[in-house]
């Protein structure tokens, strides 16, 4: 079904704000919030209508208004690691926006953001202290907090627990994807069994047919020719029985004439 006005306008509008979601906005930049705010409302006013989308377009468009929503919600925080967990929670769109897209653009600013997140934290950690080398993705040695104050511990726990989180999560990712990388072998090699049997078992039952066609085949010419001599026979043994009555007939009228 061919798109909407509507829809051709909220398309249009929510690729404007993924690109401006892209970019580095200043503090005091208001157009994407009043967008977003905008894409809000033709999204209910779509819902509404009788010539409405798929609903899995409906829920596409919902997701990526949703994903921006939650971005403007995200930045409005005031700790950089309460923003790293808030975009930690947001879930991008699936599929691309506009035709020219190879990737959703949501998801490449979900990527950014959390890039941007992880790198503010890393300076305010760094920047106001003296260096402290933080093994990425490794609990801090508890030493490593001498001479700091009670809010830049607090920092570099949390930092800490951020990046401690966010191993865990790749452990735990990587043994999920290992675990279905086995059970996906071991599915293909028994489908390639099932299928290796069944052809091994379909040959077997073509081989079996065509033997039972040539003993078929056999079988009727040689009841064809059978039922060909048996009419032979018949005909000429009726031929014989008419020519011997036929004879005895003028036999017994030239033997028993007729009385006077």
């Amino acid at each position: 079904m061919a798109a909407t006005r509507l829809e051709l306008n909220l398309m249009r509008l929510l690729s404007r704000c993924e690109a401006l979601a892209a970019e580095r906005r200043d503090p005091e930049e208001w157009r994407l919030e009043k967008y977003v705010a905008a894409l809000e409302d033709m999204l209910r006013e779509l819902k509404k209508q009788s010539s409405k989308p798929a609903p899995e377009l409906l829920n596409e468009y919902s997701r990526k208004v949703d994903f921006l929503k939650g971005l403007l919600e995200a930045e409005k925080l005031s700790s950089s690691t309460e923003k790293a967990l808030a975009n930690q929670f947001l879930a991008p769109g699936r599929t691309p926006t506009t035709a020219k897209e190879r990737t959703p653009a949501t998801r490449t600013v979900h990527l950014q953001t959390k890039a941007r997140c992880t790198g503010q934290m890393r300076s305010e950690l760094l920047g106001t202290v003296r260096p402290v080398l933080l093994h990425r993705f490794k609990p801090c040695d508890p030493g490593c907090f001498e001479g700091l104050t009670s809010d830049e511990k607090q920092s570099a726990v949390e930092l800490d627990a951020v990046l401690q989180h966010h191993q865990d999560m790749q452990e735990k990712l990587a043994e999920e994807m290992l675990s279905l990388a086995r059970s996906l072998k071991n599915n293909t090699l028994a489908a390639q069994n099932v299928i290796k049997q069944d052809n091994q078992t379909l040959s077997h039952s073509l081989r079996m047919a065509d033997q039972n066609f040539e003993k078929l085949k056999d079988e009727s010419d040689r009841l064809e020719q059978h039922a060909k001599k048996s009419v032979n026979w018949l005909l000429w043994i009726m031929l014989i029985v008419v020519c011997f009555i036929f004879i005895s007939m003028i036999l017994f009228i030239r033997i028993f004439p007729k009385l006077k």
